[in-house]
């Protein structure tokens, strides 16, 4: 689509029905969810098992081929499940998969088919039954994960941090890096004379972000119509 042909009545009743299909449907399979959510497409949100805890002002993408999925699952009782914090953005494609605890702190964003787990799901030498060792992963804030990385069980990723496209993290990462690789090594510092904006910084007035969306919106559509709409349907 080249163009969004719906008049601004029409898009703010498509809002609705999202809010409406969070509200009902996958607020209720989570521990928390915070204020201000920005979740697209819900419908195409996947949760399985818990507990999962998402903080304030989440950015959580879904779309029709790439499935966004966040699962706990384990035969424990008390364990810490999936949490989130405030303003990440989660991509579609993500996957997020816990045995115990997965912890991503405020401001990190992860692109799209990111794949995050704190256990191998199978012993090396008895693969028929799920191993009980799990080790935690922490995400530190503002940590960004890019395309298709993996980060394994048992990883930190320190504050600011960088993960390249397609790398493997199957160790540490210290704050303030950018790494890359299979597996992923350091490839070099974030230059320290630099300010770091992060989405906390950005998007923290979401009351006000919210009616400069709805501002520019409204004007982008203004010359819209129901029939014009219709019309696109079979010859965009």
């Amino acid at each position: 689509m080249i163009k969004d042909y719906r008049p601004y009545y029409i898009k703010k009743a498509w809002y609705r029905l999202q809010h409406l299909y969070i509200k009902h449907k996958l607020s209720p399979q989570l521990k928390h969810l915070g204020k201000n959510p920005f979740i697209v497409k819900p419908w195409h949100i996947e949760l399985f098992g818990g507990p999962i805890h998402i903080g304030d002002n989440i950015t959580l993408l879904g779309c029709s081929d790439k499935k966004t999925r966040l699962t706990v699952w384990s035969d424990q009782k008390n364990i810490h499940g999936i949490t989130i914090g405030d303003h990440v953005l989660i991509s579609p494609g993500v996957r997020i998969s816990a045995a115990n605890h997965i912890s991503i702190a405020d401001s990190c964003m992860l692109a799209s088919h990111v794949y995050i787990t704190d256990s191998d799901w199978h012993g090396i030498y008895d693969r028929s039954l799920p191993p009980k060792e799990t080790s935690r992963v922490i995400l530190e804030e503002n940590v960004w994960v890019g395309d298709s990385a993996i980060v394994c069980k048992g990883v930190t990723i320190g504050r600011n941090s960088i993960v390249g496209a397609g790398a493997v993290v199957t160790s540490d990462i210290p704050a303030d890096v950018m790494a890359a690789g299979n597996p992923a090594r350091v490839i070099r510092p974030l230059d320290p004379e630099q300010k770091i904006i992060t989405r906390k910084d950005r998007f923290s007035d979401t009351e006000a972000m919210t009616r400069l969306l709805e501002t520019a919106e409204k004007e982008f559509l203004k010359e819209n119509t129901f029939f014009g709409w219709i019309r696109s349907f079979f010859f965009p």
